[in-house]
C-alpha cells in the first residue's frame, strides 16, 4: 500500500499561518517517522519521543526560518538530528547507558527492541536480530550512524541526507559506505547465521 502522501506545500501555508490544523497534520504524519529514526539514533523509546516532541516545539517556534520551495520533511529530520545530538552530548556527561530504562517501579532493564523490516530471515527469532542490529548501530560514531539510519532505514536520498548533514555528498557516501562496512564487521556472526556459504 505504501505511505500516505501529503501535500508539504498546503502543509507550509498553515503552519505559517500558525492554524492549530497544520501542526495536527505535521505530528499526525511525521511523528512515526521522526520517532522511528530518533529512536535509531539514541537508543532509548522514551528519548526518541521526546526528541519527537521538542522537533514540533522548535518547528512551531521558528516555522518562519523556514525557506518556502524546501523540503519541509528535510528540514524536520535536520531539527530532529540537531536535537537528537543535544541529548547524546547531554547524556556522554552525565555518563547514561542508551539501552537501558527503568520500569514504573524504578527497576532498571534492556529496553525490548522492535522489529526491524528490513531482516530478511524469517526462520531466526526477530526480536533477537533487532536487538543485535539496534546495539550495533549504537556502537557506531554518530556520524556515522545517522548517516545508515538515514539512508538505509529511513530511506532518504543521499541529496537529502546531506542537506540533514549540512555536509557535502562525497561526505555522505563515505560516511554510508563506512558505516555500512562497521555495522557488517559488529554483526559478522549474525550475517554469518543468516546467509550461511552465501555470506560473500
Amino acid at each position: 500500500m505504501g505511505r500516505p502522501t501529503i501535500d508539504e506545500q498546503a502543509l507550509v501555508e498553515l503552519l505559517f499561518e500558525r492554524k492549530e490544523e497544520g501542526f495536527r497534520q505535521l505530528m499526525r504524519f511525521y511523528k512515526d517517522e521522526l520517532v522511528n529514526f530518533a529512536y535509531r539514533f539514541v537508543g532509548s523509546y522514551d528519548d526518541a519521543v521526546d526528541v519527537a516532541q521538542e522537533t514540533f516545539i522548535r518547528v512551531y517556534r521558528f516555522i518562519e526560518t523556514f525557506q518556502r520551495g524546501a523540503r519541509l520533511r528535510t528540514w524536520l529530520y535536520a531539527i530532529a538530528r540537531n536535537v537528537a545530538l543535544s541529548m547524546l552530548d547531554e547524556r556522554k556527561r552525565h555518563g547514561t547507558l542508551p539501552m537501558v530504562e527503568k520500569d514504573d517501579e524504578g527497576e532498571e532493564h534492556e529496553r525490548e527492541v522492535p522489529d526491524l523490516t528490513y531482516v530478511p530471515d524469517r526462520a531466526v527469532d526477530s526480536t533477537i536480530i533487532a536487538q543485535r542490529i539496534q546495539e550495533a548501530l549504537m556502537k557506531l560514531p554518530a556520524v556515522f550512524r545517522e548517516a545508515v539510519i538515514l539512508r538505509d532505514i529511513e530511506g532518504l536520498t543521499y541529496e537529502e541526507i546531506a542537506e540533514v548533514c549540512n555536509v557535502e555528498l562525497g561526505t555522505v557516501k563515505s560516511r554510508i559506505n563506512r558505516g555500512r562496512t562497521m555495522l557488517q564487521e559488529l554483526l559478522r556472526d549474525l550475517y554469518e547465521e543468516l546467509y550461511g556459504s552465501k555470506q560473500q
